[in-house]
């Protein structure tokens, strides 16, 4: 069973369809906060929360000593990109080097890291981990420490366990295995239903830490069409499923990175009904579920799972507590062979940041810091597309995702991404060049950026600048 709603986000809801049916049209002036609510009988608070809301999904502005109005949308938002048709054929990986190379910059803090694949630190409650961290370990008893190794600390299995059920996801408690980051569930997970050679289908472009995982075990990557908006073009995979011998998929139906897809509810029942007609395993990366945009958590493919061949991997990381590396596998009919992987590996995930992520969720607010959250990311990703339209070259294609905190841009053909990174990195500024995304490395006219900072006027400029370098390349010399 879903949640239910809270107040703000249904009456949020009631305007959103209020404006996409046209009743009302750019630039109406909504009600003020006070007849907000007398017309509805609610708080100032939930009439703000409401306003905020609809302003982070870009759907409102507000105008100083005038009120609320509903956002004019504009002629010349950029369109995203096509759909990718990637090259037919499985390909050898070789990527690990170009990641090593062009990622390092965003280790340095002066560089505005827009090619980081990390959330801000900013926007998390470490204070608060680190209370809940303390207060755990305190009530720890000793022989609890070595209680729990290979599958994890028990408290923390039961509150996934049970907010899974909560979200609409069903699971079997013995199938959850805590993991080092959801980087270890992954691998642990693709290693536990392939072996070296195999083919592994994956989304084109796809996030480059699944082709590193690829390359690390000697398995071949196919790459299937990807629609930016609705993520995995099933026609094109069962077509490759028809034609190849597929060991496994790793797909993330929700807010892909680097495109942001989501793949709607009935495409992913209808994923999970193809593959399991095949037989064949589901590794689902679903580390952005939570960051959306809109008033639910929208269901992982895990949700339609009979068989047992979705094993679906997440973690903290992104939602909560970047650097605990507490993340999980439900792994489904795999589940033994990953806990024998695990125990033969990393034996065991950090107890303490265990416990610190439990007891914050126990007592912590974790929804409460999930709606403020998913409330800065909407109102940067609005904000930084903006700030493309403006200054990026005409041509000029973006992304438009609902959750997350990545656009995918597709510059003219004019523009080599890689180039244009370099020119970025000497005025300070990293970037994600689409070459990371792919086997074959065909992505030369695109960039991924992360654009989660809230408020940052160094993005802003950074984005200005990189519109500038964009142009001046497209120009020549």
């Amino acid at each position: 069973m879903i949640g239910t709603p809270f107040l703000y986000e249904r009456l949020a809801e009631e305007l959103v369809a209020a404006i996409a049916a046209g009743r009302l049209p750019d630039g109406a002036r909504l009600p003020s906060i006070r007849q907000l609510c007398a017309d509805h009988g609610i708080s100032p608070a939930t009439a703000f929360q409401t306003y905020a809301t609809l302003e982070a999904r870009g759907l409102v502005e507000v105008r100083p000593r005038s009120g609320y109005y509903v956002r004019t949308r504009q002629a010349s938002r950029p369109l995203p990109p096509p759909v990718a048709r990637p090259r037919p054929g499985a390909q050898k990986v070789s990527v690990s080097e170009l990641i090593f190379e062009l990622l390092g910059s965003v280790q340095d803090s002066a560089v505005v890291p827009l090619g980081s694949a990390f959330p801000p630190p900013e926007l998390f409650p470490f204070e608060a981990l680190a209370r809940s961290g303390a207060r755990a370990m305190r009530q720890l008893k000793p022989a609890q420490i070595t209680g729990a190794l290979v599958r994890g600390d028990e408290p923390l299995r039961e509150l996934l366990h049970r907010r899974h059920a909560q979200q609409g996801v069903a699971l079997d408690p013995g199938e959850l295995v805590i993991t080092h980051g959801a980087m270890e569930a992954l691998n642990l997970c693709l290693q536990a239903c392939t072996r070296p050679g195999d083919v592994v289908v994956v989304e084109s472009p796809t996030f480059y830490a699944a082709l590193q995982t690829i390359e690390r075990l000697n398995l071949r990557a196919l790459e299937v069409a990807t629609d930016p908006q609705e993520g995995v073009d099933l026609a094109a995979l069962e077509a490759l499923l028809q034609q190849r011998r597929v060991a496994a998929c790793w797909f993330m139906p929700n807010f892909q990175n680097p495109l942001g897809a989501l793949m709607p509810l009935a495409k992913k029942k209808a994923l999970v009904a193809l593959l399991a007609r095949h037989g064949i395993p589901l590794v689902e990366d679903d580390v952005y579920g939570e960051l959306h945009g809109g008033a639910h958590r929208p269901l992982p493919a895990k949700a339609f799972d009979q068989a047992g061949l979705v094993l679906h991997c997440s973690s903290f990381s992104k939602c909560l507590a970047p650097g605990y590396r507490v993340g999980w596998a439900a792994a489904g009919r795999y589940t033994a062979q990953v806990q024998r992987l695990k125990m033969m590996s990393t034996l065991a995930t950090s107890l303490p940041a265990q416990r610190a992520v439990a007891d914050y969720l126990a007592h912590g607010g974790y929804d409460r810091h999930l709606r403020q959250l998913r409330q800065a990311l909407s109102a940067q990703r609005q904000r930084a597309a903006r700030q493309i339209a403006r200054h990026f070259p005409a041509g000029t294609r973006v992304t438009h995702p609902e959750g997350g905190y990545f656009l995918w841009l597709e510059l003219p053909a004019g523009v080599d991404a890689m180039a244009l990174s370099q020119d970025a990195l000497a005025q300070g500024i990293s970037t994600a060049p689409g070459l990371l995304f792919s086997a074959d490395q065909r992505f030369v006219h695109h960039l991924r950026l992360n654009i989660g900072r809230p408020d940052d006027v160094r993005v802003d400029e950074a984005l200005r600048t990189l519109g500038g370098l964009a142009r001046q390349r497209l120009a020549g010399p």
